[in-house]
């Protein structure tokens, strides 16, 4: 189909290089069909560090601004002259910005927004909570869509934020499971045997809850004292960890790998992986972790996480949000599997491409066909 046919899609990011959102907006940019539809992701923010892994993507639009509250002009400028049919922002802040500006988007456009996190991640306490929780209301009930990752977010937007349930989706992350399993082809399992290693991914930020992790691993070394602990992520709490790191006497049994491009890597020879979050939607590393066939150890970070993993082979819960709590998980699970386990996880299945994208482009065409109306 030509060019001037296809519904026109402009996926927006803060930056590239990031976690989740990132890997989303890049997943659906590959795999939304090219035969109806022309994607452009454009990127609001500079983006610093590796972003090899999106250079083959034909549409790259790069605003270059320092933050996203400085980029309204360049935003706009780019949205009128691409006029796409639809808009998909994918973080909070930046869902804001572009639902504050739809007075002055071109007419026709509908713009949905992803949620990537449950809104007591991303609203503030205090004295600045009430007028926070007014301007996220206001922005997001002037949204078409709002995509959510569970159905316990959906419920929360629409309790907190007053957002009609009629726009309010839940659409599983798309995952591409076939490229994580070509990535960790040929696990070296001589290496798992020697060195038991514990894998975390994520940004380096309170909500990841890595001193959490770091305190639990410190009480496993004694009876665990070959294991090892990766933590693959960047981010403002970098130093402060590896401070406690020193502190607690693990720094030589860890060590943080800065981000990388493609964490599926450290899949390969990965013992388990470990969600220690305190709060989280559904997180795309896990997901990848468990394409790959990792053991999970998992604090209950949402209800949508505790769900989707109650009673699941091969996934360890820790039974509340603590070091103590995730400490004893991992020795459950350090206890129980054996050197290069690996598990099935048909749980993952709604979240690969082959179902996941053609949900998205049905929410998509769906929106078109009732705008037409």
């Amino acid at each position: 189909m030509p060019s001037s046919e296809r519904t026109k899609i402009l996926l927006l990011i803060p930056h590239l290089g990031g976690g989740g959102a990132e890997h989303v907006a890049e997943t659906l940019s590959r795999f939304l069909d090219r035969r109806k539809y022309e994607t452009h992701l454009g990127v609001v923010t500079t983006s610093h560090g590796d972003v090899q892994g999106y250079s083959s993507i034909e549409n790259l639009h790069k605003l270059n601004t320092s933050r996203i509250r400085r980029s309204s002009l360049k935003l706009l400028c780019l949205i009128w002259r691409l006029r796409p049919a639809v808009i998909l922002s994918g973080m909070a802040h930046l869902n804001v910005l572009v639902l504050l500006m739809r007075p002055v988007l071109p007419g026709k456009t509908l713009v949905f927004i992803r949620q990537n996190g449950h809104l007591s991640s991303i609203l503030p306490t205090g004295v600045h909570a009430r007028l926070s929780r007014f301007v996220y209301g206001l922005a997001y009930r002037r949204a078409d869509i709002v995509v959510c990752q569970s159905e316990s977010m959906k419920q929360e937007i629409q309790c907190e934020l007053h957002v009609d349930q009629s726009k309010l989706v839940v659409l599983a992350n798309p995952l591409d499971s076939d490229l994580i399993r070509r990535t960790v082809a040929g696990i070296n399992r001589k290496q798992n045997q020697s060195a038991p290693r514990l894998i975390a991914v994520g940004r380096l930020v309170p909500e990841k809850g890595f001193d959490l992790l770091l305190d639990a691993f410190a009480h496993l070394s004694s009876r665990f004292s070959e294991t090892e602990l990766i933590i693959v992520g960047s981010g403002p709490c970098g130093a402060s960890l590896k401070q406690q790191a020193q502190k607690i006497g693990i720094a030589n049994k860890m060590r943080f790998s800065g981000h990388v491009p493609n964490p599926a890597v450290f899949f390969r020879d990965g013992s388990i992986f470990v969600l220690s979050s305190r709060t989280e939607g559904i997180p795309n590393a896990m997901l990848e972790a468990a394409a790959a066939g990792l053991p999970i150890v998992a604090t209950p970070a949402s209800t949508g996480v505790a769900h989707l993993l109650a009673k699941k082979e091969g996934v360890w819960m820790a039974h509340e949000i603590s070091a103590a709590a995730l400490r004893d998980a991992l020795e459950s699970a350090m206890t129980a599997i054996v050197p290069g386990q690996r598990y099935p996880h048909s749980w993952i299945k709604p979240f690969e491409i082959a179902r996941s994208i053609p949900a998205y482009e049905a929410i998509i065409d769906r929106a078109l066909e009732e705008r037409a109306l």
